[in-house]
């Protein structure tokens, strides 16, 4: 039996290109060092886990950065989040993707999504913004798992579950990703 597979969505971590609305409301440096941060410390969390393999998703294709970890390092290719994040878990019977922007997410929580598709077709951990941190698939998906969905926005769980009608679906624990200066501060709030 091949192995789970677990896959971080991440973007290169260059000045000026990761997490462009944090970056209005703390800066381009500050932005990229929290990226940096908290990419290694999810690599750390998660990266050399014995009970699945993993690899990065990177985008844009074709750019040379320098990764905090070594775990190999894949294109996400063309196309928009759906249709990446879908060429990514194709190959695998058992995936899990994983944002690179959640600070509390731990192998703790990679290890509940792949048990969870042990009695589910499909894991999600939902996001404070109505999004998800976490999405797992398991062998019996739908053909189109990210269609018709409003990426960005507080619709885009309630949409991907749209797709899933017809499946056993499991929810882990909401956790919020840093997308904006808020985010930022309202995490620092709830760590002390």
């Amino acid at each position: 039996m091949k192995r789970d597979q677990l896959v971080i969505f991440a973007r290169a971590p260059r000045l000026g290109t990761v997490k462009r609305r944090l970056a209005r409301g703390i800066g381009a440096m500050a932005t990229l060092r929290f990226y940096r941060g908290q990419l290694a410390a999810l690599l750390g969390a998660v990266g050399r886990d014995r009970r699945w393999a993993t690899a990065i998703s990177a985008t844009p294709d074709r750019v040379r950065a320098r990764w905090p970890r070594r775990v190999p390092v894949l294109a996400q290719g063309r196309g928009g989040l759906g249709q990446r994040m879908a060429r990514a878990m194709r190959p695998h019977r058992r995936v899990v993707i994983v944002g690179s922007d959640i600070p509390e997410v731990g192998a703790a929580d990679i290890a509940a999504a792949f048990r969870a598709l042990g009695r589910a077709d499909a894991v999600f951990g939902p996001a404070e913004d109505g999004g998800y941190w976490l999405v797992g698939l398991g062998p019996r998906r739908p053909a189109a798992p990210f269609a018709k969905v409003r990426w960005s926005t507080d619709h885009a769980l309630a949409d991907t579950l749209a797709n899933f009608r017809n499946h056993r679906v499991a929810l882990l624990r909401r956790l919020r990703d840093v997308d904006t200066a808020e985010d930022l501060r309202a995490l620092e709030k709830t760590r002390r």
